[in-house]
């Protein structure tokens, strides 16, 4: 066995058989999807009731203001500024005489803070019942209109790509999420496992740990060594997680009763419109999530995501290790890290629009160059290859990101090679760019 791969297998055994790294495996889809109904919960049922006491010039906001399950508003004789918050309420709302002929300025009187959505939702029921109100003096019935709104929702869009001689069926909504949870989930990682690199050598170096090892191996294979190991640490984690994934997906129709089964085979055969009346909405919404999700190439997704997460880490880890080889000190790299986590930042911000408009120019070149494509690329190829991304552009962003990895293992070998054996020197990039440019 060669030393390089005596390295990565120390590297790796040594975290993965670390009880902190199988909590985490195991424990983290478990905190998303808590995080996540938690979430949920608080958005239903965590949010307090703002109880609102109004004085009313006009008379129709009376019938008109609607109430709701978080904020509620009393129509009581003697409420004013000067009892209101003895009588119970939490503010109080003072409505002038409506003239309907200019803005007029509505006000709000309160002790303790109003958060910024409860004074949009305020101010969106006041003009509701104004509304309410003018469609009532020009003589159009509210509920008849309320009911034809509803009522008149027949028209249910499918999109559907070109590919080729045909067409398949898409859903933006998936690609967007698979797209921003992709492009996360690898910023993420080259944050965290990069800094774990760069600490691994800075306390190699710091314990002279590394003085040892390169009497036996090349500061290269040592560095190699390093960042292949950790970065099977973290490939190792992402299986780990699609088959539990996996096997919560597969395993989640035992959990549904076969009444419930019976109606999402039926919302299935029969499509949403139709098997309305016979299947229950849960049933419909557990049909129509199945559907969309089925509409997505998986193996393109899943291969394309590991092969970004491979060499978006391999890309920045190298960078990472030539930083921690030249300071003794994590806590004094931060000028050494800057250049190096910022492109991370701004391929995350271009992400965020990325997975809203996939053709830009911005997404289209950040896929490309591999600063950014390992993040930026996952945002578009969720919406399809070859539609959304040509074959050329794939291929560039692949070839470029392989020969960008290729040249930052160079020069963080260079740097390495320096760096680890020096010590009581603060580092700057301007010296480390002439480590890896002098002919040794």
């Amino acid at each position: 066995m060669s030393k390089t791969s005596l390295i990565i297998q120390r590297e790796y055994l040594s975290r993965v058989k670390n009880k902190t790294f199988l909590l985490t495996t195991l424990l983290t889809p478990l905190l998303f999807v808590f995080l996540i109904g938690f979430s949920a919960y608080l958005a239903v049922k965590g949010t307090d009731t703002l109880s609102i006491a109004v004085q009313d010039a006009n008379g129709f906001f009376k019938t008109n203001l609607k109430s709701s399950n978080s904020i509620q508003y009393h129509f009581t004789e003697g409420i004013d500024t000067s009892n209101y918050l003895a009588k119970g309420y939490s503010a109080i709302l003072m409505i002038p005489k409506f003239e309907g002929t200019t803005n007029t300025d509505y006000i709000i009187r309160y002790q303790k803070g109003i958060g910024i959505k409860a004074k949009a939702d305020i101010e969106d029921d006041i003009n509701s019942a104004i509304e309410d109100h003018m469609l009532e003096v020009a003589g159009v019935n509210r509920s008849a209109l309320d009911s034809i709104h509803k009522e008149s929702r027949f028209a249910n869009l499918k999109s559907y790509q070109e590919k080729g001689e045909g067409a398949s069926e898409s859903d933006s909504s998936v690609a967007h999420g698979i797209g921003y949870v992709c492009g996360f989930l690898i910023y993420i990682t080259m944050f965290i496992y990069g800094v774990m690199v760069m600490r691994g050598v800075t306390e190699e170096k710091t314990n002279r740990i590394a003085e040892v090892i390169i009497s036996s191996v090349k500061p290269f294979q040592l560095m190699l060594g390093k960042i292949v190991g950790i970065g099977a640490v973290g490939l190792t984690q992402f299986l780990i997680w699609i088959v539990l994934i996996l096997g919560i997906t597969m395993g989640a129709n035992h959990f549904l009763s076969p009444d419930t089964l019976h109606q999402v085979q039926a919302a299935q055969q029969g499509g949403t419109m139709a098997a309305g009346a016979q299947s229950s909405e849960f049933a419909q919404g557990f049909s129509e999530m199945k559907h969309m999700v089925g509409t997505v190439n998986w193996i393109v997704v899943i291969g394309l995501f590991l092969f970004y997460f491979i060499g978006g880490y391999l890309f920045y880890a190298a960078l990472f290790a030539a930083a921690g080889s030249a300071v003794e000190d994590v806590q004094n790299s931060q000028s050494l890290t800057m250049p190096i986590t910022m492109p991370i930042i701004f391929s995350f911000i271009i992400l965020t629009r990325a997975i809203n408009y996939p053709d830009s120019p911005i997404a289209v070149w950040a896929s490309i160059i591999p600063f950014s494509s390992p993040i930026v690329m996952m945002a578009r190829v969720a919406y399809g290859v070859p539609g959304t991304v040509p074959y050329w552009q794939l291929l560039a962003s692949m070839a470029s990101l392989i020969a960008g990895f290729l040249f930052t293992t160079w020069l963080a070998g260079k740097i390495y090679r320096t760096g680890i054996l020096l010590y009581g020197k603060k580092t700057t990039w301007k010296e480390m760019i002439k480590w890896a440019f002098v002919k040794n």
